[in-house]
């Protein structure tokens, strides 16, 4: 018996058919086209018929059947596939939604995305729910399977178990396992990791890795068992050896690491002609860093440096659909594909004039689309976070003797506490700060220093981090309570107090985690806080990152967590979290 989803989409196959023997009528026609055939890598001519949502015909042909058609003249114009983001990680203060729209309107019109928020947000089957409200959204939104917590949490067997991970992967909108920052135990024998990652591979969805500095034997090790994809190569030489091993290769350019330049500049040095194994992320980037766009910047810069310009657009479109297996319904533009398509002005100029996303315009000649909000975020729970506790002056003891220093954005050495940590502030001429991880739900606390975040500012809460917990920074004890209490009030986000005032503050409505107006309004935030942190003497760029990046144990060397103070290498807790 054919189930009636089936015979939904048996008719509308039907009617794609239909519309070549002229019996049934596109709905869209793009005229005069010249397009980018990704398999010959070639600039053809064509008429492209669509049918709401898909591709139906590419060629010399026109419609006999053009009944309330909507005809759009191309000429002169030229067509690539939109756009795909491999690696998102979408609530870097922005949500995916939010993510989705910025992303389209520049071209990127499919993102897979890192589903961690979920695990830690949502139960599993509101979080299945909201994955299948995203396929309402006219941009294609994939989804990873993560496999470890990228921190120390407490409940870890709760989330991540082998029912949980199997129910992930066999979502028909989840596209891989990963990214595996806990490859380290999988190299000290974790063999249910390992059942994991075979099951996903069982499944035709690759697993991607996490392999920043991996050395040859490191990675055909993780080859071996079963790693297919890594983004994390720093040189040219990396990106080379892991082509050479087998591994499909990301090209990162984010906020933090805009390495593409770089590393096109010296794969080419090296001779390398083949570009089929390469695709382009932006790994997860903080706002600003979208201000022009997303994917279609990587092709810009992959264009400057060199790579020819069919290659390049083929590294953003159709090797991240063949990675995934989902070459069939992305990555060209040819009969039965979704009907993503971006038209630019010239072929080397990949930021579009216009821009179709399942058939849909979101941007044209020009002018940007109307795009319905979809995602009604108080249904999952997802809302300004209540908080039924209070934080007392009592919470603000500090007496470990080893502070966490910031080295760049993201990595934290430890350091031996010199300073005197118990007065109610601390001195400007010592770049220590206190530094306090508290529990969302308020049953328990971490408490330390960190050098190298500010030098003089008195307090900073944030709802913002890797789990969802309370991080609170500053010199002064009593600025920070007050960057708290305002926090609290505004039901999560960021806050920056100064000697008693609030000098800023981003309500982050979505569970304290995600911004829930638009991207532009956010980005004129995020420049406004990271100017303010750089005059309260941050020294690095990207404050955010660093506030994010505290609890994650993927990173050398020393983090603060849900379980205390870890030392990441020994995966040692060098100081439990305290029950309140």
């Amino acid at each position: 018996m054919i189930e009636k989803g089936h015979y939904w989409r048996n008719r509308e196959l039907r009617n794609h058919v239909g519309i070549i023997d002229d019996t049934v009528a596109p709905t869209l026609l793009l005229k005069d086209s010249t397009y980018l055939n990704i398999y010959t890598k070639q600039w053809l001519h064509a008429h492209i018929w669509i049918y709401h949502d898909r591709i139906v015909y590419v060629g010399e042909k026109l419609p006999k059947n053009l009944d309330n058609v909507e005809v759009v003249d191309c000429k002169d114009k030229y067509l690539v596939p939109g756009y795909m983001e491999p690696h998102a990680h979408p609530y870097q203060l922005y949500n995916p939604e939010e993510l989705a729209r910025h992303a389209a309107k520049t071209g990127t019109t499919t993102l897979v995305n890192d589903n961690q928020m979920w695990n830690f947000l949502l139960d599993k089957k509101k979080a299945f729910t909201l994955l299948d409200e995203f396929n309402t959204l006219p941009i294609s939104m994939y989804w990873w399977a993560r496999f470890d917590s990228q921190t120390a949490i407490q409940d870890e067997e709760r989330l991540y178990n082998t029912r949980n991970i199997m129910d992930w992967l066999s979502h028909p909108s989840v596209a891989q396992g990963g990214e595996l920052t806990s490859w380290p135990r999988l190299l000290d024998g974790d063999d249910r990791l390992l059942f994991w990652i075979q099951e996903a591979k069982r499944q035709g969805k690759p697993v991607e890795g996490h392999l920043p500095g991996a050395s040859e034997k490191t990675l055909t090790k993780m080859k071996l068992l079963g790693i297919a994809a890594d983004h994390e190569s720093m040189t040219g030489a990396d990106v080379i050896k892991r082509l050479e091993l087998g591994y499909h290769v990301g090209l990162r350019n984010s906020s933090i690491r805009p390495d593409l330049s770089k590393l096109v500049e010296e794969i080419l040095a090296e001779g390398l002609t083949e570009f089929d194994n390469l695709t382009m992320t932006t790994d997860g980037s903080t706002p600003a860093f979208y201000e022009k766009g997303i994917i279609n910047v990587c092709i810009e810069i992959a264009i400057d440096k060199g790579i020819p310009i069919e290659d390049a657009y083929r590294m953003a479109t159709y090797n991240v659909a063949r990675h995934f297996g989902l070459h069939e319904q992305l990555g060209s533009i040819t009969p039965g594909r979704i009907a993503h398509i971006n038209i630019l002005d010239s072929k080397s100029n990949p930021h579009p004039t216009s821009v179709l996303a399942k058939g849909q315009w979101i941007l044209k000649d020009g002018i940007e689309q109307a795009i319905p909000q979809k995602i009604e975020w108080e249904k999952y729970g997802i809302s300004p976070i209540s908080f039924d506790w209070e934080l007392q002056i009592s919470d603000l003891q500090f007496s470990v003797p080893i502070g966490l220093e910031l080295v760049n954005d993201v990595i934290i050495k430890p350091y031996a506490i010199e300073t005197d940590i118990t007065p109610d502030e601390l001195p400007d001429n010592r770049d220590d700060a206190f530094l306090l991880l508290i529990d969302r739900n308020g049953e328990w606390r971490v408490n330390t220093t960190i050098k190298g975040f500010t030098k003089n500012l008195g307090g900073i809460a944030s709802s913002y981090s890797a789990t969802g917990d309370i991080v609170i920074m500053g010199k002064n004890k009593h600025d920070m309570l007050r960057a708290w209490k305002r926090m609290k009030d505004i039901g999560g986000g960021i806050v920056v107090v100064d000697k008693g005032e609030v000098k800023f503050e981003l309500p982050l409505q979505l569970g304290g985690i995600m911004f829930k107006g638009n991207m532009v309004e956010l980005i004129k935030n995020e420049k406004e806080l990271k100017k303010l942190l750089k005059d309260y003497g941050y020294p690095f760029e990207d404050p955010i990152y660093s506030i994010l990046f505290l609890s994650s144990t993927h990173l050398p060397y020393i983090r603060i967590t849900q379980q205390g103070i870890i030392d990441v290498k020994k995966h040692e807790v060098l100081f439990p979290a305290i029950m309140r």
